[in-house]
């Protein structure tokens, strides 16, 4: 008796791809299908899944990299086996990392290393700016543990005061066991005020962090002025904070733009920072970056050594598999830009946003909260008064959506929640003729809402 296995039919290449096996039922949701499948088809189907997501071109809610040059695309590709936490494996990959650091290092102004010219500067690759935010949250408290230590003191209840943060500080503070102090935003201010320090910081903050892109408001806070703070402080009291800077926007921005502003290492107290290369660095998702000002600032108990090559390569992550790419492109920009040509592209950046800020100021039922001139090439703005009008900025992102627009509509952060506030970024890729037509579907949809009456609904906030 023959024995016979259960076979799917064979797909006949001259067959159309949607007159396919797989193409004529769900594909599959729970299990995996019990044959294969050809490529071609499998791309086809899942392509057609994808076209249902937002057209990353017109989301104007994220601060991360649209648009890429083909280039960075065919690097990406030559990397797609390559672990940069696998430096022995990968030494060239992990050199490249180094330049990168240091070339940060350079562009931030941390104090040249001991020794000579050549010694590395301190820092790493991360995921994106949330893992660095957490390498360097946690120097920052095993800093101020172990200098607890040292003292005989108690190391019980370690705190870290900040303004109005991205959701990735609240995870560091849950995440390893530290209480965050936020401090509310007071009325017309956009984030942290160097006066409110003193009701916050005590001998168990392990550090401020100071934001130069408030993620609501795209200003920057002030950080000389927060460093100057936490200076008289010092001399009032004797309790020493160091000052960490969360730059994953501003760090590519403040460089280029706005040379003259003392935000970085040049500030002393400034321990470390962080920011997104797959932000305005320009890079693709996935990389971010966390430098310290020395040594000193980062514990080496934090650090593992990696040989290779007959040398010794010291490695800090949260992850031990992570793909190179993204680093090999940011390095790829940086070459490719240059400090010039990245000055170029963001001062375009912000004019184009100032265009769009003063278009929204002559529409007329808003009041700009930024208007894109001294921080990021963004505009934040809300209703001069709500009450006016009988629609809302959720019923504005709700028109704006029909058209592929996505413009979050948000509350600002405690204590002026009761300000909803929409907010639009202007990234590499955002040109001047989408600005336009981002304009007129604006006016478009005031005309709209004016003449109509919006029901009423539950309101979800945009979610950072």
């Amino acid at each position: 008796m023959a024995l016979h296995s259960a076979q799917e039919p064979a797909s006949d290449p001259a067959v159309d791809i949607f007159a396919s096996p797989l193409s004529e039922r769900p594909l599959p949701k729970r299990a995996m299908p019990d044959f294969p499948a050809p490529p071609p088809v499998v791309f086809q189907l899942l392509r057609n899944e994808l076209l249902l997501d937002g057209n990353a071109a017109q989301n104007l809610a994220t601060f991360c990299t649209t648009w890429t040059d083909d280039e960075v695309r065919r690097l990406m590709d030559l990397c797609l086996d390559k672990n940069i936490v696998d430096k022995d494996e990968y030494p060239q990959t992990a050199e490249i990392e180094s330049r990168c650091v240091n070339i940060l290092a350079d562009l931030w102004h941390a104090p040249a290393g001991p020794g000579s010219a050549d010694a590395n500067a301190v820092g790493c690759s991360t995921t994106g700016s949330s893992e660095a935010a957490m390498l360097c949250g946690l120097a920052l408290k095993w800093r101020w543990r172990d200098r607890r230590q040292a003292a005989g003191q108690s190391t019980d209840r370690p705190n870290l005061v900040c303004g109005p943060v991205q959701v990735c500080w609240e995870k560091f503070a849950r995440y390893f066991d530290v209480e965050l102090r936020q401090v509310p935003v007071e009325p017309g201010a956009t984030g942290l005020q160097p006066h409110q320090l003193r009701e916050y910081v005590d001998e168990n903050t392990i550090g401020v962090v100071a934001i130069l892109g408030v993620t609501y408001t795209c200003t920057y806070e002030p950080v000389a002025e927060i460093a100057a703070e936490l200076d008289r402080l010092q001399v009032e009291t004797g309790i020493d904070v160091p000052v960490h800077v969360d730059a994953a926007s501003g760090g590519f921005i403040a460089p280029f733009l706005h040379r003259d502003l003392v935000w970085d290492f040049r500030l002393p107290r400034v321990a470390s920072i962080n920011a997104s290369g797959h932000k305005y660095g320009m890079a693709p998702l996935g990389v971010g970056w966390a430098l310290w000002r020395d040594q000193d600032a980062l514990p080496d108990g934090l650090v593992f050594h990696v040989d290779y090559l007959g040398g010794d390569m010291p490695t800090l992550a949260l992850n031990f598999s992570r793909p190179g790419g993204q680093v090999v492109t940011q390095y790829f920009m940086f070459l490719r830009l240059g400090r010039e040509g990245y000055r170029r592209v963001y001062q375009a950046c912000a004019d184009t946003a100032q265009h769009l800020a003063g278009q929204i100021a002559e529409m007329g039922p808003f009041t700009l909260l930024y208007d894109g001139v001294g921080a990021l090439p963004a505009v934040s703005y809300t209703l001069t008064d709500p009450d006016s009008v009988s629609w809302s900025l959720y019923d504005l992102s709700d028109q704006l959506r029909m058209r592929g627009w996505q413009v979050p509509s948000y509350p600002l952060p405690p204590d002026r929640q009761e300000t909803v506030i929409q907010r639009v970024l202007v990234r590499h890729g955002v040109d001047r003729d989408e600005i336009e037509l981002l304009a007129e579907d604006m006016r478009r949809a005031i005309k709209h809402l004016d003449q109509g009456h919006p029901h009423d609904r539950d309101r979800v906030g945009f979610h950072h």
